[in-house]
């Protein structure tokens, strides 16, 4: 049974034009994406290097830890339901990938809510992008920078997302063809790879 499964599985794959091949869409979106690792990198380096070198306040002491979890907990739900959202147009279930969309969006504007409640929670704190009430401004001002930096991919995921979703509705992906959605796809789980780096790396450790 397990064998005839997976001979299924595998004619499925064959009868699918896109599978195995590398638009020019998915791989202009991969370099784009490699280059944009290289700046979290370089904030994340220079956030590790300025924490070692200097006195630096304990982050669970300021920062919210719990509500930051739970953000994260959602942008992982959102890569999911991104998952889901191109399986439906591969299936051509033009709803559910709707149905699917949305949830990701939500998930998105959700963890900007999130962002923006902490952010004017620390600011009432003491905690400005130029100055922190309780020690050293370089951890304000790496934390802005370094989640602000992150935010704004997040903000035009959401934005991206959108587009995707009104042309969805429009009937463009109707025959199957997810190539655009997974172009999105990729950049959305990248976002969200990016924040659990970022969460271990300023809220954890």
């Amino acid at each position: 049974m397990s064998h005839a499964s997976s001979l299924d599985h595998h004619q499925e794959d064959r009868n699918d034009p896109q599978f195995g091949k590398a638009s020019i869409g998915k791989l202009a979106m991969w370099i784009f994406l490699v280059t944009d690792a290289m700046s979290f990198s370089g904030f994340l380096l220079a956030y590790g290097v300025l924490r070692a070198t200097q006195d630096w306040p304990h982050p669970a002491q300021y920062l919210g830890i719990n509500l930051s979890g739970f953000a994260t907990f959602i942008l992982v739900c959102s890569s999911l339901s991104m998952v889901l959202a191109i399986d439906c147009c591969k299936g051509k279930d033009r709803q559910g990938m709707l149905n699917w969309l949305l949830v990701t969006i939500a998930g998105g504007v959700f963890f900007l809510g999130i962002q923006v409640y902490e952010y004017q929670h620390l600011v009432h704190q003491g905690m400005t992008l130029a100055n922190f009430a309780h020690g050293n401004n370089l951890f304000a001002s790496t934390f802005y920078v370094i989640t602000g930096f992150h935010g704004l991919h997040v903000l035009t995921g959401v934005i991206y997302l959108i587009c995707e979703y009104r042309f969805a509705r429009q009937g463009r992906y109707d025959n199957g063809d997810y190539n655009r959605l997974e172009i999105l796809g990729l950049f959305w789980h990248f976002v969200d790879l990016v924040w659990i780096l970022v969460f271990t790396f300023i809220y954890l450790l």
